[in-house]
């Protein structure tokens, strides 16, 4: 490739729209152009770099074992309405009627539509396992699309379904998997951590996803600092603490707690840390009816863990405040546990509590030196709290530290969610109807390419792993306005790399060394190999490495070239 046949549009200004540094580097580079809210135009220069990572992932999946198809974007609403999802997926789902009246969506997932045609084509055990796959344009109406690609509305998305007449086979296939999306990033070359997940709007009995480490990340997770356990903190399991909780040493006391409504507030007028405090949220039961959840002051409840608790309603739902004054008598910031006649769960770290404080039950009142066992009955307790930095890991592999990831991939254990409710079936090996269990595996094509930049990037602009870069080598002659040689030396370089399968670039430009190379820059070319007369003359070449502070010199030969790029 020739850049000056190529159309490249870089920029010096950051846009005053992008947050990100993924998103202003793309556009700065000219990788991305914006078309409308969450939509954008892959240029050629990032159409080279999505290429490079659908061909990671296109090998990986086939050397898993999954076999490539094509569905429809444009899904029947009938097959939705089977899931029960027409109406679940909310205003996420972009809908639309064609001129016949029928409902469609533009397609954000393909469970529907992949159920559909397997209970076409599979009737026995003897066809499964299978596991299809394809890299296709996703849409989701996001409410707030941002940071370029990374939140966008239409993405483009490699997801896979596997069909199982077990669930040792579809464990199997799960953790082949696993192993695929693992070499993926491996190949790629990006720092990355695989972590415990909350399986979400899509179902399942487990799941994983796949984090890219990144200060942008919109994921906060929990890794151990001296072991392999990780997981999103909306995952994450606290342990209870290991000290027996101490014995009661006061009197319960009724005290005032005039316009205190916070546990900063409540604390700080009675002289207390946060620790030593209990907060009482007021949601609703699976029965319909309101109970309390119990956290320490200083802990954050985890809302994922708490609506999966048997008796609370999934989504958690809490009450307002005029339903808190009809169930217990006092509004917000006076609410506790004492006395109340509704079902109480108690966080593990606040049963453990001895001579707490916590709300009367009455406006403007607190209750301190409050034991369980002994001024209320003993809790029923739950993991009810997001885990925390320090906090000791799940599996005893040392304390956590919380990092941010940007989710990349993710992979499920689906079940027999979806072909239950699809009536999808095969014959087993006793001629019975069975529901297969069911697997899928996604991951974002698309948001790779901007985490990429965003662990990969410096003051001059992208920093590609040379596995996805645009192009892997770029011969810059320089001095072409007073001499040819340069330019008929560097042809002859371009050539001899070309023809060994090189992935090069010849910037024919003629444009000034410093123009030339900060585009070079920006747009993160691995390798730089620079043609100039004086360099003729001592026959040398210049070598640069993308990320390397200095160049160096080059014998000119193309085996000085091939071994400074392989380095």
């Amino acid at each position: 490739m020739r850049l000056s046949q190529f159309p490249i549009t870089t920029s010096k200004e950051t846009p005053a729209d992008a947050e990100i540094i993924s998103h202003q580097l793309m556009l700065r580079a000219g990788l991305i152009r914006r078309l409308s809210s969450g939509l954008f135009t892959w240029m050629p220069l990032g159409l080279r770099v999505l290429q490079r990572v659908q061909t990671i992932v296109r090998e990986e999946m086939e050397r898993a074992g999954a076999v490539e198809l094509l569905m429809p974007s444009i899904q029947p609403a009938e097959l939705w309405e089977e899931s029960g999802r027409w109406s679940k997926m909310g205003p996420q789902m972009l809908k639309m009627r064609d001129r016949h009246d029928r409902d469609f969506c533009y397609g954000p997932t393909h469970e529907e539509v992949i159920c559909h045609h397997v209970r076409q084509d599979l009737k026995s055990y003897k066809q499964l396992p299978v596991n299809y796959f394809q890299i296709q344009t996703k849409f989701r109406d996001e409410i707030r699309p941002r940071f370029g690609v990374m939140r966008s509305r239409e993405f483009l998305m490699k997801d896979a379904y596997s069909f199982h007449i077990d669930q040792p086979s579809l464990e199997a296939t799960y953790l082949a998997m696993r192993e695929a999306y693992t070499r993926i990033f491996d190949r790629i070359g990006v720092d990355f951590r695989v972590v415990q997940a909350d399986s979400g709007d899509i179902g399942g009995s487990r799941s994983e996803e796949f984090h890219v480490l990144a200060n942008a990340g919109e994921d906060e997770l929990a890794v151990a600092r001296d072991g392999q356990f990780a997981a999103n903190v909306e995952a994450a399991a606290t342990l209870p603490p290991e000290a027996a909780r101490p014995a009661p040493a006061s009197a319960m006391q009724q005290v005032e707690t005039p316009h205190c409504k916070t546990i900063e507030q409540v604390s700080n007028h009675l002289g207390l840390s946060p620790k030593q405090c209990v907060k009482t949220l007021l949601v609703m039961g699976r029965n319909d009816k309101p109970l309390a959840l119990v956290i320490r002051g200083d802990h954050t409840l985890n809302e994922i863990k708490a609506a999966k608790h048997p008796l609370v309603r999934d989504p958690l739902t809490l009450i307002d405040e005029s339903a808190a004054r009809a169930t217990v008598g006092a509004g917000f910031g006076s609410v506790g546990p004492v006395g109340l006649s509704l079902p109480v769960i108690v966080d593990h770290a606040a049963a453990a509590l001895a001579d707490f404080a916590c709300g009367a039950n009455a406006d403007g009142m607190h209750l301190i030196h409050v034991n369980w066992g002994r001024d209320l009955p003993e809790p029923e307790v739950a993991d009810l709290r997001t885990i925390r930095d320090g906090d000791p890991s799940p599996t005893g592999e040392g304390p956590v530290q919380l990092v941010r990831g940007i989710e990349v991939g993710h992979i499920f254990q689906l079940g027999r969610k979806y072909t239950e409710a699809m009536n999808v079936t095969v014959l087993d090996a006793d001629g019975r109807e069975v529901h297969p269990e069911m697997g899928c595996y996604g991951i974002g094509v698309s948001r790779i390419v901007a985490a990429c930049i965003e662990q990969c990037a410096d003051d001059k602009g992208i920093v590609w792993p040379a596995s996805i870069a645009p192009f892997s080598v770029v011969i810059a002659p320089i001095g072409g306005k007073k001499s040819d040689r340069p330019i008929h030396r560097a042809t002859e370089l371009y050539e001899a790399l070309l023809e060994r399968g090189i992935n090069v670039v010849l910037d024919d430009r003629n444009l000034r060394p410093g123009v030339m190379f900060a585009d070079q820059e920006l747009i993160g070319i691995p390798h730089r190999i620079v043609v100039g007369d004086r360099g003729l003359d001592r026959d040398v070449l210049e070598y640069k490495a993308r990320d390397a502070a200095d160049a160096t010199e080059i014998a000119n030969t193309i085996d000085a070239v091939l071994a400074a790029i392989s380095d």
